[in-house]
């Protein structure tokens, strides 16, 4: 019998009453990580049935912006091509009751599969080398039968607290082998990986969406009319931006001991981080320049509609005393 570990994680800006923030648990050798700044919520807990399975689940918040579902199930033969079926079903039901109905359209949601092992015949790695292709299998969710090149692919990015404690990150899913079933600082651990990159698509689609909004205002019209409301609007709009990227880059610049500070190092690689880091900073950047634009093109301030009444009041004033001085000459006669 193995455990399931699955995680859902989704935009959530549901107001909520007030609960004091929790410290996120973690290191196997001490209670807490520290220092992350990242404000928990733990929402509540339940267990449900589904498809005969007794399903534990506990539904935290993330910063006010991500809500992460944790749920467990045991499955007696996680390998077997039978359970995959249920397996995909439970996972689907699961969706379907936490996640709502727009992310799941529109895929604003990060899920991911954790395979809990707590005794194995051999080491660590000698199980995984002997369970290779089924491990992949696994946590590649597919019926199809990977090449010895993509399995260790799949099988290479590890961790190792000890000789018979490891944890193995890929892309989709993790195996975490744990003798005492020390498992939590490792999912911990996944759970903040799935929500920073999660924040990161979050980012990347509010960037786009106000990219989309300055082109369709500003560059498809045929005659822009820009206002200084439209324009303030999408300037504090890219100032929020700005500063909740700066909290996404700065709330893990410390974390942990030696093992913690390797496995996140694996988590951000196998998760692209890194790389979604630089797209949305690049991304950001460009947005930078196009407002600039915009603000030093389009819009009309205070101080440029003065200066543009003081100058027709000069030329009204020259006009009129041309006036005057031809009517004065004679040049010009009063009807």
């Amino acid at each position: 019998m193995m455990e399931i570990c699955y995680l859902l994680a989704f935009p959530d800006s549901e107001p909520i009453p007030h609960r004091p923030a929790e410290q996120i648990k973690g290191l196997k050798d001490a209670p807490y990580f520290q220092p992350i700044d990242i404000d928990l919520v733990t929402l509540g807990d339940e267990t449900i049935v589904i498809e005969g399975y007794a399903v534990s689940v506990v539904r935290q918040r993330y910063d006010d912006r991500v809500q992460m579902v944790e749920c467990h199930f045991d499955l007696s033969d996680p390998f077997a091509a039978s359970v995959l079926h249920d397996r995909t079903k439970i996972q689907s039901a699961l969706q379907s009751r936490y996640i709502p109905e727009a992310f799941r359209t529109n895929g604003m949601f990060e899920e991911y599969t954790i395979l809990l092992v707590k005794e194995v015949s051999s080491t660590p790695d000698k199980w995984i080398t002997k369970n290779d292709l089924a491990i992949a299998n696994f946590i590649r969710s597919q019926r199809e039968v990977f090449d010895k090149e993509e399995v260790n692919e799949i099988l290479g990015s590890r961790a190792r607290y000890s000789a018979n404690e490891l944890t193995l990150v890929d892309w989709e899913g993790a195996v975490i082998v744990a003798p005492n079933a020390d498992y939590q600082s490792d999912i911990a651990l996944l759970k903040i990986g799935n929500y920073q990159l999660l924040r990161y698509r979050m980012l990347d689609q509010s960037i786009e969406e106000m990219l989309d909004k300055i082109n369709e205002r500003f560059f498809q019209r045929r005659r822009p009319r820009a206002t200084r409301g439209l324009i303030h609007q999408i300037a504090e709009h890219r100032l929020e931006v700005m500063i909740d990227f700066e909290r996404a880059e700065q709330n893990l610049l410390l974390i942990g001991d030696w093992y913690t500070a390797k496995l996140y190092e694996a988590i951000q690689n196998e998760f692209y981080l890194k790389d979604w880091k630089e797209s949305v900073r690049a991304k950001l950047d460009n947005l930078e320049n196009i407002v600039e634009t915009i603000q030093e093109n389009f819009s009309l301030s205070w101080e440029t509609l003065m200066d543009r009444l003081q100058l027709l009041g000069w030329v009204l004033l020259l006009v009129g005393y041309i006036y005057l001085y031809l009517l004065d000459a004679g040049w010009v006669k009063l009807p």
